[in-house]
């Protein structure tokens, strides 16, 4: 239970619905700002605009997914109001305050360092990612049969990157029928590649594997789905970049050459918001939980 802690809830989008429920249920007493338009009442949920809340006894402080962008805006579709998080917002939580968020940006780990709170970044966290990878796949999926005229069995399908996600998809294509390529780095990934009865290739080799390809799925953040790589592609060829924004793919030069690609970060949010939601409330819960008891251990 999280009966005496006290949160704030930053903005977000319908997943954040599914956490509100979540610490509702476990007792915790909610501050929800960026939620003006949402109808739903929940017990121990107060909402607050950003400039009214009162953060001086807040015991944890949760963004969306998203964090904040480069100016500190939170999105949140829940509210016309503009969100903004700054650091003389987080300088007036306690000392204690641990700011929990999908993942972050050079604007938000500076004003965190500055009011020198602790950031968790829910999205390094394995579990999470693992979890995430299932909406993700299925959301690739439908992506894949909407935007092509072939059926994935028997296509060609690249995947670049063999991270979390990256296995989750080429196994997932495998499993449809098509012959999967994927791309790593790691002599251990190539192995496990193998070891799946994919077909591996090292990334160096990128622009000679993907010749051949029906649809090529990125999961690296950084460009990886260069001019050049591009420049060898079939002109039916699919891209679905699943990087987090602004992905791994010269996006410029494939409309340039008449190929379809599409930047696709936060699947999980669109496709299956509510187990999306569920996946990242369990996670906090058990966070909150552990952060609750190391407290009342030093009160002791």
């Amino acid at each position: 239970m999280l009966t005496g802690m006290q949160i704030a809830i930053i903005g977000g989008d319908a997943r954040q619905l599914e956490i509100i429920r979540k610490l509702t249920e476990l007792d915790a007493k909610l501050l929800l700002v960026g939620f003006e338009q949402l109808d739903h009442a929940f017990t121990g949920a107060q909402k607050e605009k950003i400039g009214e809340a009162d953060f001086s006894a807040v015991d944890a402080l949760i963004l969306p997914v998203s964090g904040t962008s480069m100016d500190g805006q939170v999105e949140t579709i829940f509210s016309n109001e503009q969100v903004v998080l700054t650091e003389e917002i987080l300088a007036k939580t306690p000392e204690t305050c641990t700011i929990y968020s999908g993942i972050t940006n050079g604007y938000l780990t500076g004003i965190i360092k500055k009011a020198k709170r602790r950031l968790v970044l829910l999205f390094e966290r394995d579990d999470v990612a693992i979890y995430n990878s299932i909406p993700t796949v299925e959301g690739t999926i439908m992506m894949a049969i909407q935007h092509t005229d072939f059926t994935i069995h028997g296509s060609n399908v690249v995947v670049l990157g063999f991270g979390r996600t990256g296995m989750s998809v080429a196994r997932t294509f495998h499993v449809l029928g098509a012959k999967v390529k994927t791309g790593a780095r790691k002599s251990e990934h190539l192995a496990r590649i193998t070891e799946m009865g994919l077909i591996p290739f090292h990334l160096s080799e990128i622009e000679k594997e993907i010749r051949d390809a029906d649809i090529v799925i990125n999961t690296i953040p950084h460009q990886i789905v260069s001019a050049s790589v591009i420049s060898k592609m079939a002109s039916h060829t699919l891209i679905i970049d699943l990087a987090s924004k602004p992905g791994g793919t010269d996006f410029r030069y494939a409309e340039k050459r008449g190929i379809k690609a599409m930047l696709a970060p936060g699947l999980p949010g669109i496709v299956a918001p509510k187990t999306a939601g569920q996946i990242l409330a369990n996670v906090l819960s058990q966070l909150l939980q552990v952060d609750l008891q190391n407290r009342k251990g030093k009160a002791t």
